[in-house]
């Protein structure tokens, strides 16, 4: 069982992470030059508003407060379930934010299944084949994966499969066909890391005494592989895909620009572009927390792959 104690510690420090993440986040956008009320009016009117009128949107959203007491006003609206109302369309943020999260949870979910479909068997046959062209050829693969960037490789899937060939539509969401294209592009990247991730922790473990011991019970070299050295294997490979989670909700910004889907990347964009800066606040707010509890859901999972596990110096 996970002690109450360490629960406590993983808490108190992913409070003080998202304290420091809306505290950089609304200092830094407040920091950017030009006025946010005269940059809504403008997109709302399609012309340059009046002084009085700049005045009275700063006076009704309480931008002439000094900005230490407009983040505090922020603060306690989000510990009473408001994260606060779009400048622009006048809705709340919380609405928009679960109106477009579900395409951004679908695509990352989509793209880690890609990467783990891909790493993890290729790690493991890497390993076995130690040496041997297809051990070459997995960790060049892997190579050429890391060094793409996912929006890179978005534009070239849309020229090959989507304008030659025609498999696959070239943007928007909706069903299966939608989602492939945008979830290869965004989990390549991670499927080339978690590989030579995959790769390096097998060969670790063939190397060990236990492996020999099992082999000499006669065993099939299927159940060696794969019933006992890889899942002792994944222990570091869990950290990574974990800690992954959260780069790949951050990088479904780009993808989500490229296939032009309506997730949170493109919500983040548009509101950057309005000076729509309530949305810019609860959209890196929910990213963070999204981060900051899968970070816990990893540290969790260490006690049930291996229980000698102790979780950052607190008895799990």
């Amino acid at each position: 069982m996970i002690s109450t104690n360490f629960l406590a510690y993983r808490l108190a420090t992913a409070l003080i992470v998202l304290f420091g993440v809306s505290v950089l986040t609304f200092g830094l956008i407040y920091l950017t030059p030009g006025d946010p009320a005269e940059t809504v009016l403008i997109q709302q009117t399609d012309q340059q508003p009046s002084q009085e009128a700049v005045d009275a949107f700063r006076a009704e959203h309480g931008l002439n407060d000094p900005i230490p007491l407009q983040y505090v006003d922020w603060v306690a609206g989000v510990f009473q379930g408001d994260i606060g109302q779009s400048y622009y369309s006048d809705r709340p943020v919380s609405e928009m934010i679960v109106q477009h999260a579900p395409a951004t949870v679908e695509l990352a979910v989509a793209a880690m299944v890609v990467a783990l479909l891909i790493a993890i068997p290729t790690g493991v046959l890497s390993a076995i084949h130690r040496g041997e062209r297809l051990d070459v050829a997995c960790q060049l693969g892997a190579l050429v994966g890391v060094s793409m960037p996912n929006f890179w490789l978005g534009y070239l899937l849309i020229i090959v499969f989507s304008l030659h060939l025609g498999l696959f539509p070239v943007s928007g969401s909706g069903g299966l066909e939608n989602l492939v294209l945008p979830a290869v592009a965004l989990g390549t990247g991670m499927a080339a890391i978690v590989t030579r991730l995959v790769r390096t922790a097998m060969l670790e473990e063939l190397d060990r005494a236990y492996v020999d011991a099992v082999r000499s019970k006669g065993l099939g070299e299927r159940i060696v592989i794969y019933k006992h050295a890889l899942r002792n294997a994944l222990i570091p490979v869990v950290t990574v895909v974990g800690l992954q989670f959260g780069f790949v909700l951050n990088g479904a910004v780009v993808i989500e620009i490229v296939f032009q889907r309506p997730g949170l990347g493109t919500l983040l964009v548009d509101a950057i572009f309005a000076r729509d800066y309530p949305v810019v606040q609860g959209v890196v707010l929910v990213t963070a927390v999204a981060f900051v509890l899968t970070n816990l859901l990893v540290d969790l999972s260490y006690r049930y792959l291996d229980p000698r596990i102790r979780l950052g110096g607190v008895s799990a």
